[in-house]
Formats: C-alpha cells, sequence, structure tokens
C-alpha cells in the first residue's frame, strides 16, 4: 500500500489527531499517512461497509480551474464530457497522453459555468499542475488550494451522521457538490467517494480540519479509518488505484473505463491520444483490466503472473488482497483479451506455485452510491 518519496515527509493538518488516535504512521505519497488504527484494519473496513468511517485525504491535490474558457480549455486535455454538467455536478475523469494513456485520474466539478474544482491524485499534483499549466497557458487560471484539507465520510450512516450537522446534504444526490458551511466552517461538500458506498467528500479549511474531523468522530457510527482498510474497500469496489491498476502505459479502454467518455467526447475527439483511444473503441484493445477470484483463501498480490491453463503468461495482477466484506480473496489485472471473458478459468503463479482463479465481474462488493 505504500507509496514511497524522497525527502522529508509532509504532514497533513490532522497528523497530530491521528498521532493522539494511536494511528500507524507510514510513508505515502510523500506524506505520513495513517495506515491502521489500534482496532485494525478488518475492523475498519468492515465498520465502514455497516456505519460510517472518517478518512483523511488532504493529501489530495486540490485547485480551482478558472475563467470563461475553462471549460473548453480542460477538454482539451481530459476525454471527460465537462460542458454536459450542470453547476454543482462532478466527474470522474482522466488526463491523458498523446498515447492515449492516462497521466492521471480525477474528480471534476462544475460549481458554475467559469469555475471548476479539481482533485487529483497526490502523489501526482505536482506533474498534472506543471501539465495543465504548461498545456492550457492563459486560457484559464488553475489556483491551487494548499489551504484546504480534505476529509472523507463512507458508510451506509455517512448521510445521517453529516445531516445532523449539515441537513442539506441528506438531499444531494451522487456525484453532485454543495457550498455551504459546517459548524460555521467554510466547505465543499461532495457526494461521493473511493470505498463503493454512499458517502461525501467534505473540503475545509486547514485550520478548521481538527475542529471538523473530531465533530464528525464524536458521532456514534464514526471511527477514524487508514490507508490500509481504504485499499481493501476500494479493491472489493473494483476501483482503481493509480500507479497500480491505471498508469502511462494503460488507456481508458484498456482499464475497462470507456463509461467515463461520452458519445460527443467519442465522435468529436480533440483530447490527447484521442485517434488511439477511438480506435480501441471501435476494435478492441489488445488486453482489458477484469476482476479475478481465486479458488480458495490464499490471496495474489500485485505483480503475480496471470497464465492460461497450459502456463502461458497471458497477464498481470495490478492490485490484490484480501476482501473481508466478500471473506474471500479478490484481485483485478489486465489479461489479453480472448481471456476476459467473465467465466474464464485461469491461473495465478504466487510464490512459484499455480493456483487456480476464475474471471470475474466488478464490484466484488456491490456499490450502493445514493442515487434518487
Amino acid at each position: 500500500m505504500s507509496e514511497q518519496s524522497s525527502g522529508p515527509l509532509l504532514r497533513t493538518p490532522l497528523h497530530a489527531l491521528h498521532v493522539e488516535l494511536g494511528a500507524k504512521m507510514v510513508p505515502f505519497a510523500g506524506y505520513d499517512m495513517p495506515v491502521q488504527y489500534p482496532t485494525g484494519v478488518l475492523r475498519e473496513h468492515l465498520h465502514t461497509r455497516d456505519k460510517a468511517g472518517l478518512f483523511d485525504v488532504s493529501h489530495m491535490g486540490q485547485a480551482f480551474f478558472e475563467g470563461p474558457d475553462a471549460i473548453a480549455a480542460l477538454e482539451t486535455l481530459i476525454p471527460g464530457d465537462v460542458a454536459a454538467l450542470a453547476d454543482g455536478q462532478m466527474r470522474y475523469t482522466m488526463l491523458t497522453d498523446d498515447k492515449g494513456c492516462i497521466l492521471d485520474d480525477l474528480m471534476v466539478t462544475r460549481m458554475s459555468a467559469d469555475r471548476l474544482f479539481l482533485v487529483v491524485n497526490a502523489g501526482c499534483k505536482e506533474d498534472d499542475y506543471a501539465h495543465i499549466q504548461k498545456k492550457i497557458g492563459g486560457r484559464a487560471k488553475l489556483t491551487r488550494r494548499e489551504d484546504r484539507s480534505l476529509l472523507a465520510l463512507q458508510g451506509p450512516a455517512a448521510a445521517t451522521v453529516l445531516a445532523r450537522i449539515v441537513p442539506a446534504v441528506a438531499q444531494m444526490n451522487f456525484m453532485t457538490a454543495l457550498e455551504t458551511t459546517f459548524d460555521g466552517v467554510d466547505a465543499i461538500i461532495t457526494r461521493s467517494g473511493y470505498t463503493g458506498e454512499d458517502g461525501y467528500e467534505i473540503s475545509v479549511p486547514n485550520e478548521s480540519a481538527v475542529q471538523v474531523a473530531r465533530r464528525l468522530l464524536s458521532q456514534p457510527d464514526v471511527l477514524p479509518i487508514g490507508l490500509g482498510a481504504r485499499d481493501s474497500l476500494r479493491l472489493e469496489a473494483g476501483l482503481c488505484l493509480y500507479g497500480h491498476d491505471i498508469d502511462t502505459t494503460t488507456t481508458p479502454i484498456e482499464a475497462t473505463l470507456a463509461w467515463t467518455i461520452s458519445k460527443r467526447r467519442r465522435a468529436e475527439g480533440g483530447f490527447p491520444g484521442a485517434a488511439i483511444v477511438q480506435t480501441q473503441l471501435a476494435d478492441g484493445p489488445a488486453r482489458k483490466r477484469v476482476g479475478i477470484k481465486p479458488d480458495g483463501r490464499a490471496p495474489a498480490r500485485e505483480g503475480a503472473d496471470v497464465v492460461d491453463e497450459h502456463g502461458a503468461k497471458i497477464g498481470t495482477i495490478t492490485s490484490g488482497g484480501f476482501g473481508p466484506s466478500v471473506e474471500g480473496p479478490v484481485a483485478m489485472g489486465y489479461v489479453a483479451t480472448a481471456f476476459a471473458k467473465i467465466g474464464t478459468r485461469v491461473g495465478l503463479v504466487v510464490r512459484g506455485n499455480t493456483l487456480p482463479a476464475t474471471v470475474t465481474a466488478m464490484p466484488f462488493a456491490p456499490h450502493r452510491y445514493f442515487k434518487a
């Protein structure tokens, strides 16, 4: 789970609170982050599925992208359809390169016709900001918001918990945003997250982050959750982790993310690598990201070879581990398209042994997003 980087580790505004709560801290994307609390990864995972978990995601990059041409300018860098968003709606998309491969995945929220809110991955944010600035030039203004923290409240009790403090969130739909206040604190709240559960991400000023976190943790259904459970939750939900399941060697089509590209963007193109993406949409890619369930109880980890019935390598595992909610091992990875059909039997090479497994539909645990 650890993503190492050189240099001294950065700390989020919630660092002292994590230590106070007994968190085990590890390096991740250049930050000193909590991987688990004394309750342990298994209980944190199951508590999030059953009630509500609070995650510190302040290491993520937050920025505003503003100007009359902001939407059109951003669409020159991403295959996502931002123009189709109404004010207060958000979209998952990715920055692509000239080969149609993924530089990063990100969330884009349309706050208004000339103001977008971007959330990018921690390990990519410096490169992302430089890339956007270089490619966009003076067409729109990118403003980094390092003065803001980001917390994620996830789980079936999240709406009840947050609505006690901010009643309006109960009426929000999945993938929408609200500018509001949280106990008098300026907040941007989106109904989104990275667990497959209903939940919210809450952006607040750094100086208010501890106040907001303590208020949420004071609720009986809420526990603090670390990176360990965050990873197992997103894996069960079939969600990609940048640098593992998607990177600069994978296209959105190979990653089975074609659903993020609207009919207009497919037809018009106009984003880096569009011709390659359009060709893969028409003809199919040579490989695909798939879900894989090993037989038995032994998990297959990232880097394990996927082989056919004759032992020939046909792919690689990119994420794998034990799924507490499904009570068994789960994995995802890339296989040659001929082997991507659900139900295909494959082998996973783990410590020199080939374990039987089956290509399986994702998500492994059902998504429970709130859609009115």
